[in-house]
């Protein structure tokens, strides 16, 4: 598999939503978290609604955010689109 990892945390798997930058192993997008959150979550109401996430996860997914802004406002944008 030609996976690229970014931070420990955080990994891009070309087969895995597209490449999208995601949590660990999971299919939880960077992306779908920052949404989340613009849509008024909770980082609290995150962690129930994916109770395999940790708050390390969270805090990780924030600092690729900040990290990549552009990124994940591009993938915000083409998934919005699409959907």
């Amino acid at each position: 598999m030609n996976t690229v990892e970014i931070e420990p945390l955080i990994r891009k798997t070309p087969d895995v939503i597209g490449g999208e930058a995601c949590i660990r192993r999971s299919r939880v997008a960077v992306f779908m978290l920052v949404e989340s959150k613009r849509l008024g979550r909770t980082d609290a109401e995150l962690l129930d609604h994916f109770p395999y996430l940790t708050r390390q996860d969270l805090d990780a997914a924030w600092a690729y955010y900040a990290a990549h802004p552009d990124e994940i406002e591009d993938a915000i944008r083409r998934h919005t689109e699409s959907g």
